[in-house]
């Protein structure tokens, strides 16, 4: 499976701007946070990741963003961090092939600069059947729906 995803990702890299390391982590967070949507919600996702390495708010790589959160003895603790699947207990194995090679095209889109204009500026979301605490701070805007995440501007940036 590593070999598979290594060759993939090589592949992707010949067009793509972004270090090998980065790449994977865009992957990675995009598979399991949205890898049973559709190309568009998993776009918006990507979005978000990218908008927040670009912001001062956030750590300047895509690594350190998904995988941002409490660490313990250089460990994340459990539904402490800011991409959920990063730190929920579960392997971040990715078994799905056809999901994987659907997320590898959306990486590498988002990479390129494709945006969803309803998501544009984006640094936060959340599936739509959670309601975490900061989404009822009036420092965040709503901006809908995409999908199975609701997106929102954090208006304090």
């Amino acid at each position: 499976m590593k070999l598979v995803l290594t060759s993939l990702i090589a592949s992707f890299l010949l067009i793509s701007t972004a270090k090998a390391n980065d790449f994977n982590c865009l992957v990675e967070a995009i598979y399991h946070e949205a890898r049973s949507e559709e190309m568009i919600p998993q776009l918006a996702v990507a979005n978000v990741i990218l908008t927040r390495v670009e912001s001062s708010n956030f750590p300047n790589t895509i690594c350190k963003v998904v995988h941002q959160g409490r660490y313990w003895k250089k460990n994340p603790v459990r539904n402490k961090c800011h991409f959920s699947y990063w730190c929920d207990g579960k392997s971040e194995r990715m078994k799905d092939l056809k999901a994987l090679k659907k997320v590898l095209s959306v990486a590498e889109m988002a990479l390129r600069g494709v945006q969803i204009k309803q998501t544009i500026g984006a640094t936060h979301y959340h599936a739509a059947y959670v309601t975490p605490s900061w989404a009822s701070d009036p420092h965040f805007k709503l901006l809908g729906q995409i999908g199975l995440h609701i997106f929102y501007i954090d208006m304090k940036e």
